[in-house]
């Protein structure tokens, strides 16, 4: 599992690559969910993400919740479509703004 932080400006973009399951979910958790400050904007670039256990949509409905809270905005960007099944069958889908590229993110910033 690694994750990659880029800044730039009020804008943050998080590479994450490797699988979320409840071996990492914890250090996920505690590295990106500080990410949603006040009005942030925090795109998750997932496309290497090809794994996601129940533990890894915890720590993402942790993120939302974060954002929601922070009056931020949240993209997750190249989800599988795995995980897009996933989430679309647990309803965590709807809560996010998704995107196919990061190019396509930034302008729904």
């Amino acid at each position: 599992m690694e994750i990659k932080i880029t800044t730039q400006d009020n804008l943050q973009i998080v590479a994450i690559e490797g699988d979320i399951d409840s071996s990492v979910a914890s250090d996920v958790t505690e590295k990106i969910v500080p990410l949603a400050t006040e009005n942030a904007q925090v795109i998750l670039e997932m496309t290497a993400v090809e794994y996601m256990s129940s533990a890894g949509l915890r720590t993402l409905l942790s993120m939302h919740r974060q954002a929601t809270n922070n009056s931020a905005k949240l993209i997750l960007v190249g989800l599988s479509e795995d995980i897009k099944d996933t989430m679309s069958v647990t309803g965590f889908l709807d809560f996010f703004t998704t995107a196919d590229s990061l190019e396509e993110a930034q302008k729904l910033l």
